[in-house]
């Protein structure tokens, strides 16, 4: 019987698109599910959404639920990470909080730029500990890595635990192919698409349409239009997507990760002496924060609607976990966007780099794809966020902290705000913040 572990399953929502797409294969009508959390309540209640879940597919797995990780962790095949450390209070706020105090404006903060620095130093030991348990307890089990910021833990990894078996999940790759089928107003089923990149940073090489003769149409063009008319398709609500499109319109290539995210990925968008620009390109500073407030406002009412009926809503998400789980069981082979260690997979980017890059999945196993080397202003684009992760790493790798201060001084958005004496000092400031959270830096 496979057994899939799911750690930090107390994130119910994520949890049950994830459980769900699981139990909605056949082949995983009897497997073991292990729920585990450092969050007893949070844990209780995801442990109630898997059983309605199973009540309403009529399926009959065994289903646990621990506080213990090495419980959880002993003899899964799988396991899939979905923690958060540090939680929106403190360290959320803090990413936020104390970078304001200095000029410096963020949207999303967790992946990229001074809060994925800090988001990284904070969680890439507590991942270290769980690839440490699993070479104990599940040696052979495959990790699917959830956790942001993406880049940067998957490269750590690669360095702190280099047997772990494991690749990152984002949906940003098959998630924006949908949003532009939408805009363009196709089905997604008719869209193929190369990409390529790193994580929030990679881009479409080739996108698509099959034609009913057997031709294919580059939908490039189409996009092209799109943003120029700013029409982004009949059932659109607004537009939020101002940014990538301006970005397709300079660099010809559409980037995965959305337009709040990707404005602090660069130093063009968000300004502090032409705040016209939020206005222009529909940029929300600190939207992560309000994402989180109401989130958090709305969990008691969410938590008892979750809870209410028997049964649950079930329906298959665009997550990439069901499906890897399901090939490397089955032995059908499939095709999904991971994020690995650049082994000769994207030419030109450096090798200690973590990629974006489309992998097979087969019986027992995940083979990454080399693919084309990509044009050179994107190259140079995503280098400059490359250098911020691998410096991060290596503060994380060696214990020094001098790399942290040069991690920052290279991200783009912050090199082009703060003033090198003011980036030292927001360090300073956010690494005394973090004191319990993160190691202790020579």
């Amino acid at each position: 019987m496979t057994k899939i572990t799911i750690v930090g399953a107390g994130s119910t929502v994520f949890m049950r698109n994830i459980v769900t797409d699981i139990l909605l294969e056949s082949v995983f009508k009897e497997c073991e599910i292990a729920l585990q959390d450092i969050d007893e309540k949070r844990l209780a209640t995801s442990k109630l959404v898997v059983e309605k879940i199973v009540t309403t597919l009529g399926v009959s797995p065994q289903v646990t639920a621990t506080l213990s990780r090495e419980e959880a962790l002993k003899g899964a095949d799988f396991v899939i990470l979905m923690i958060q450390v540090g939680g929106y209070k403190p360290s959320t706020v803090i990413d936020f909080d104390i970078p304001a105090k200095y000029g410096l404006q963020q949207t999303i903060a967790d992946t990229l730029g001074i809060g994925g620095i800090m988001r990284g130093l904070r969680t890439v030991p507590v991942l270290t500990d769980i690839a440490r348990d699993m070479e104990r307890l599940c040696p052979d089990a495959l990790m699917l890595q959830y956790v942001n910021p993406m880049a940067i833990n998957c490269l750590a990894l690669s360095h702190m635990a280099p047997e772990l078996n494991y690749v990152g999940l984002c949906h940003s790759v098959q998630g924006t192919a949908a949003d532009l089928a939408r805009d363009l107003g196709e089905n997604i089923a008719d869209i193929e698409y190369d990409c390529s990149g790193i994580n929030h940073m990679a881009f479409y090489t080739r996108f698509e349409k099959r034609l009913p003769n057997g031709d294919k149409e580059d939908l490039y063009p189409r996009l092209m239009k799109v943003g120029q008319e700013q029409s982004f398709g009949p059932n659109w609500d607004g537009c939020t997507n101002h940014v990538r499109y301006e970005v397709l319109k300079r660099l010809g290539y559409f980037v995965t990760e959305s337009s709040e995210h990707f404005a602090e990925y660069t130093p063009w968008f968000i300004k502090s002496h032409q705040p016209d620009l939020l206005k222009e390109f529909n940029i929300p500073i600190n939207e992560y924060i309000r994402r989180c407030e109401s989130q958090i406002a709305d969990w008691d009412e969410q938590e008892k609607e979750l809870l209410a009926n028997q049964n649950i809503i079930c329906e298959q998400s665009v997550e990439y976990a069901a499906r890897i789980i399901t090939s490397m069981v089955t032995g059908e082979e499939d095709v999904i966007y991971g994020n690995v260690a650049n082994n000769n997979l994207i030419p030109d980017l450096p090798a200690n780099s973590c990629v974006e890059v489309p992998c097979i999945t087969s019986k027992g196993k995940l083979t990454p794809q080399a693919v084309p080397a990509l044009p050179l202003h994107l190259n140079r684009l995503i280098q400059t966020n490359i250098s911020v992760q691998q410096l991060t790493v290596e503060a994380l790798v060696t214990g020094k902290k001098e790399p942290i201060y040069h991690a920052a001084m290279l991200d783009p958005h912050t090199a082009a705000e703060l003033s090198l004496d003011q980036i030292w000092h927001m360090v300073d400031d956010l690494l005394e913040a973090h004191e319990g959270w993160i190691p202790k830096f020579s």
